[in-house]
């Protein structure tokens, strides 16, 4: 069991920090489990797209968290899982699972995962991806327009209402409990080799 790694990677919206996880995942291949933390937000199906979409999905009560923890534990222990797949479109889970099989390295990104005292004591390393603010909202509006079908107006009012708020909240304070603080993200070269370097190590010590 000690010989698979939980690395966790944190930071606010549009931070960078997908990309990032996206990075490694892509350099390590069949040998990184990549989950994602926005893939484990609770089943609204009961409620109407209308509510949905105005629902505060930047708090922690947002999340799923018990099946989250099970599925580390699961792929700690070797096991595969049936992973949930978040629909940003109609602000649900989609009826479909990915499966993912465990590996050596098993990298959780979200923007509250350091946030949660039992999803900490799961992590070896803990990485949090640090960008400005106006940094982080432009990006946020390129990628809710580009790839999730939204209404500039949308995007500035969750901001305002739930993102902001819940950032200041939640995310920044969380940032204390990181081991590594990287700023841009996947933008960061030297930090990248970094970690890279790290997980080169735990790779060749097994």
């Amino acid at each position: 069991m000690s010989h698979r790694i939980i690395i966790g990677i944190a930071g606010g919206s549009g931070s960078g920090k997908t990309t990032l996880a996206e990075n490694i995942a892509s350099h390590f291949g069949e040998r990184v489990a990549l989950l994602r933390h926005d893939d484990y937000y609770k089943s609204k199906s009961g409620l109407t797209i209308e509510e949905r979409s105005k629902m505060n999905y930047d708090h922690p009560d947002a999340f799923d968290t018990a099946l989250l923890l099970s599925h580390l534990d699961s792929l700690k222990a070797g096991d595969s899982i049936e992973c949930p797949i978040y629909d940003y479109t109609v602000h649900d889970r989609s009826d479909k699972t990915r499966h993912v099989d465990s590996a050596s390295v098993i990298i959780l990104e979200g923007i509250l995962i350091f946030e949660n005292k039992m999803l900490l004591d799961r992590l070896d390393m803990k990485i949090f991806v640090d960008t400005d603010a106006d940094v982080r909202i432009v990006r946020r509006i390129m990628r809710d327009v580009k790839q999730r079908g939204r209404s500039l107006d949308s995007i500035i009012d969750q901001y305002l209402s739930t993102v902001k708020p819940m950032h200041e909240a939640f995310v920044e304070p969380s940032k204390k409990n990181a081991d590594v603080i990287i700023p841009e993200g996947g933008k960061n070269p030297v930090a990248y080799g970094l970690i890279i370097d790290r997980i080169e190590a735990h790779l060749a010590s097994l």
